[in-house]
């Protein structure tokens, strides 16, 4: 099969495209303005002195979310629904890109990786039945909802308007998460082993392993990377600038190096990247204020790495990094034409928040997302960021297969997006 591309249309330019760039410029001007003012206050009371970096950080992310389409949903659809593999390409060479900077890093904090030294910071969680159910649970939410927690944080500046009540089934399922924490944790994570694969073995061996996956998978993965016809002579002038940075999806893998560097460098300063623990956190206060949750609740509060909800009452490193990623995809999305209302129905809302409650739900019990689990787990050597990943993607592929995806949201994906 073969990718045929659709002839480039005039671009032009119009009143409309003056007033968005405007405001992208706008926002970035935003954006960069809150930067500077929490670099000059040094985050005082308002997430401490790696704040400005975070929403740096969740800047970058947010124009690669959006400009590169790295967005679990996108790729997985692509994958099961169109036999199209390429998007997957960028998460692989982003874990392949984040594990090699993370060897670098951990090798000069622990020289001598073994079971009993785990970095602490880095997310290396448990792997139980409870991940497995976790991931699975996840994967079919992110179907349902149209998106993974990260994809409806930066596709709700687009007009992705189902995203609103996703993001609120997501508390919604963090709640859930909080109150059935007790059973899945005495039950099931308790006591479960907590693999990392240099332990042992030493970073270089376990480089080795983890690039021999990622290249087996890229091989595999080659038998549904159609060739792409039509592209045509280029004329590289102002015109075809504009089209390929703000229009043309960006190459993949680009994307995937530049996400894996954002992660090597949000871990070297602060924390392993993530999306959730802020909104998780937010929600346990709630709880916890209003005498729904107890104050200390077992293996969040003691032992467990991740996306790890605690009370708190300001915004984080996290929440910034979140704003970042908010701001400068809209900043991204407004001159390629790209911020469209969608039509929402009271039917594909209400799939919307079920699928988040899933996401929100697996999230909590899976200590992250396919942000801080699947992604910084497997930077990091976690054998559990491969178990929640293979988890998401079968439940997401059996459900594309099923169309769960078109069954909740009748007429929002015609012909894919």
């Amino acid at each position: 099969m073969t990718v045929e591309v659709k002839a480039d249309r005039e671009l032009g330019w119009t009143r409309g495209d003056t007033i968005r760039t405007s405001l992208a410029v706008t926002v970035a001007a935003v954006l960069l303005g809150l930067a500077w003012y929490l670099a000059a206050t040094g985050g005082e009371g308002l997430g401490g002195s790696n704040a400005a970096l975070m929403l740096l950080v969740g800047a970058g992310l947010g124009i690669l979310f959006e400009r590169g389409r790295y967005c679990f949903f996108c790729v997985f659809r692509d994958l099961f629904e169109k036999k199209d593999s390429r998007g997957m390409y960028a998460i692989l060479v982003s874990i392949a890109v984040g594990m090699i900077g993370y060897a670098v890093i951990f090798s000069t904090r622990i020289p001598t990786p073994t079971a009993d030294n785990t970095p602490s910071d880095a997310h290396i969680a448990p792997v139980s039945i409870a991940l497995v159910i976790a991931g699975l649970a996840f994967g079919l939410g992110m179907v349902i909802s149209g998106g993974c927690i990260a994809g409806h944080l930066y596709r709700l500046p687009e007009g992705h308007l189902r995203s609103i009540p996703a993001l609120g089934g997501v508390v919604l399922g963090f709640g859930a998460g909080f109150l059935s924490w007790d059973f899945m944790y005495s039950s099931f994570i308790l006591g479960a082993p907590v693999p990392w694969l240099p332990a042992g073995n030493g970073y270089t061996i376990a480089v080795l392993v983890q690039l021999g996956v990622l290249v087996g998978i890229g091989w595999w993965l080659l038998r549904w990377n159609p060739p792409v016809a039509g592209r045509g002579d280029r004329v590289v002038d102002a015109t075809e600038v504009r089209r390929l940075v703000f229009f043309k999806r960006w190459p993949a893998l680009m994307t995937g190096v530049a996400v894996g560097l954002l992660a090597i460098l949000a871990y070297y300063k602060d924390v392993p990247l993530g999306v959730t623990s802020q909104i998780s956190s937010l929600t346990r206060t709630g709880m916890t204020e209003a005498g729904m949750l107890p104050h200390f609740m077992p293996g969040l509060d003691e032992r467990l790495a991740g996306c790890v909800a605690v009370v708190v009452h300001t915004i984080t490193t996290n929440g910034w990094l979140i704003l970042g990623i908010m701001l400068a995809s809209l900043a991204a999305a407004l001159p390629g034409r790209r911020v469209r209302l969608e039509k929402t129905t009271t039917f594909n809302s209400a799939t919307a928040l079920l699928g988040g409650v899933l996401l929100g739900w697996g999230a909590m019990i899976g200590l992250g997302c396919t942000i801080g689990v699947l992604l910084s787990g497997t930077h990091a050597f976690a054998l559990s960021g491969w178990v929640f990943g293979t988890a998401v993607v079968v439940a997401a592929g059996l459900a594309f297969r099923l169309g769960l995806h078109r069954k909740a949201a009748p007429g929002v994906f015609p012909g894919g997006r």
